[in-house]
């Protein structure tokens, strides 16, 4: 399913493919994230996160 890590510059309501691929790598859990379900990320920190979950344990840890 997932065949090339793809490289992102991610914005305030939106990301720009850099380098074309299919999915990103979540900077918490470590789960592939299929660029069709990308929903979360950092913008200051550029990190994608694979849900609500990850996204509010990066916010709590600071």
């Amino acid at each position: 399913m997932f065949k090339k890590l793809a490289k992102i510059k991610y914005l305030p309501n939106n990301f720009q493919i850099i380098e074309e691929g299919d999915h990103v790598i979540c900077a918490i859990s470590g789960k592939k994230i299929s660029l069709n379900e990308l929903n979360y990320w950092n913008v200051e920190l550029q990190e994608p996160y694979y849900s609500y979950i990850e996204a509010s344990e990066k916010r709590e840890k600071g």
